[in-house]
């Protein structure tokens, strides 16, 4: 490539003997055999910039975005406006650029930043402690589980099905480190099974984890899983979605230890796949077994209001072996997102939100239940999003929605064996009684499509 110059072997030689190797096998000999790559790398030669530019919009088109198709994909990750105030303030450098607080006297933005995010945290969720945000949702599953271990000594954690199965995976993987087992809980009309969620409670049982809305869509009765499991001196962990929490009552209202769940839908774009944050909120008697950092209010020497990182699990840094969590990284910036947006709405934005949510939910799964070969999949309330079966094959009906600009959704079968007919639908606010209208239109002709199709290779 231009501007480069080729090393030649009098230079190789040079280097290999300033860092005393006598060959480039002999520099990489500590990598194992089975890991190496025995041929040279498959790359085309080097191009100029503007042809680098170019190939790489050539395959950005290949994309489909939420922006160039009528999307009710959901599942965890929503399609939400995004208001011009967050990216304007997300991308201000002394935002942008900073990492870790450590020297207050030049990081006041910040942490006020993570002490008014922690607040609002602690207010959606019904908790009084909060921390300055996690990776993601489901790594703040597996921690909360790692926090009810550190608080009781148990070693096993009941989880229900309706929790996100990203969450489910990463709490079995984090586990196996933990020392735990982790005991799964099916689900019983779409809901927790709360027959056999008692049945599975002992005095071995570390903590319940449930999802609220769960995966299917569903409102769970948090409040009796939180006391069959109080019974036993179990920790409940509830993932919650934010959004959802400007109608449903707060988790930590009805009895539960530790919220956490996943801020994507606050502020934060889909972006194919990331960066989000998660959030993590729990009762007092849980503040110093948190992951993460803590942001506090204080005053300085002239009596003026500041901000300091009040709590941080040191041994992260220089004792991982006693460490409350080796997450070390606060996802601020997307943190920065989320508090913006829950201003920006404000107390009566999110209930608002929520209201129109449940309006258009409630409208969607209508008129789609009474398609021809459409059912629902259960009959329990729901809020954003909500599950059916389709009498066709659920995957070449999506091919066919999507040749018509329409994403129609997850398709179940995908997570759930038991549900290989089901199809997961998401609203939000972005989708429109006329989008909606659209989606019914293409989903009938898909599934009629695939019905005729179906039964004329019965013929065959």
């Amino acid at each position: 490539m231009a501007g480069y110059t080729a090393v030649t072997a009098e230079d190789l030689a040079i280097m290999l003997d300033a860092i005393g190797v006598g060959s480039i096998a002999e520099l990489f000999e500590a990598i194992p055999a089975g890991v190496r790559l025995e041929r040279p790398i498959d790359l085309p030669p080097g191009e100029p910039e503007q042809a680098v530019y170019a190939e790489l919009r050539r395959l950005a088109e290949l994309n489909t975005s939420a922006e160039d198709e009528i999307t009710f994909l959901g599942g965890g990750m929503y399609d939400h406006y995004v208001p011009a105030i967050i990216d304007m303030l997300m991308s201000r450098s002394e935002f942008l650029t900073p990492y870790t607080p450590y020297q207050p006297e030049v990081s006041q933005g910040g942490l006020q930043i993570m002490f008014e995010y922690q607040t609002a945290i602690s207010e959606l969720t019904g908790l009084p402690v909060s921390n300055a945000s996690v990776y993601e949702g489901p790594s703040a599953v597996g921690a909360a589980a790692y926090l009810a271990k550190l608080t009781n000594k148990r070693r096993k954690v009941l989880v229900s099905r309706g929790v996100h199965p990203h969450s489910r995976a990463t709490l079995d993987t984090l586990a196996v480190g933990y020392g735990m087992e982790v005991v799964e809980v099916g689900l019983d009309d779409a809901l927790t099974d709360l027959g056999a969620l008692r049945g599975a409670l002992s005095d071995d049982i570390s903590a319940v984890i449930l999802q609220q809305p769960n995966f299917l869509g569903a409102i769970e009765d948090v409040q009796a899983i939180a006391d069959a499991a109080h019974e036993h001196g179990a920790l409940v962990v509830c993932a919650a979605d934010p959004l959802t929490l400007g109608v449903l009552e707060a988790p930590g209202h009805q009895g539960v230890d530790v919220v956490v769940g996943e801020g994507q839908s606050l502020g934060n774009r889909l972006d194919f796949g990331g960066p989000s944050f998660g959030f993590f909120a729990a009762t007092e008697k849980h503040l110093r077994s948190m992951p993460g950092r803590i942001a506090g209010e204080t005053t300085d020497a002239d009596g003026r209001r500041g901000f300091v990182l009040t709590l941080q699990t040191r041994e992260q840094h220089i004792r991982r072996e006693k460490a409350t969590s080796n997450i070390c990284t606060s996802q601020a910036l997307n943190a920065l997102g989320g508090v913006v947006y829950l201003s920006w709405l404000g107390r009566r934005g999110i209930v608002e939100l929520g209201e129109l949510m449940l309006q258009r939910t409630h409208y969607a799964r209508e008129t789609l239940a009474a398609l021809d070969g459409v059912d629902k999949l259960h009959e329990r309330p729901v809020v954003r999003e909500f599950a059916l079966r389709l009498d066709a094959d659920v995957g070449r009906v999506l091919e066919r929605c999507a040749a018509a600009g329409v994403n129609a959704g997850y398709a179940l079968g995908r997570s759930y064996d038991e549900y290989g007919d089901g199809l997961l639908v998401a609203i939000t606010e972005q989708r429109s009684r006329a989008d909606i209208d659209r989606l019914a239109e293409v989903l009938a002709a898909a599934v009629a499509a695939e019905r005729a199709g179906a039964g004329a290779e019965v013929a065959a």
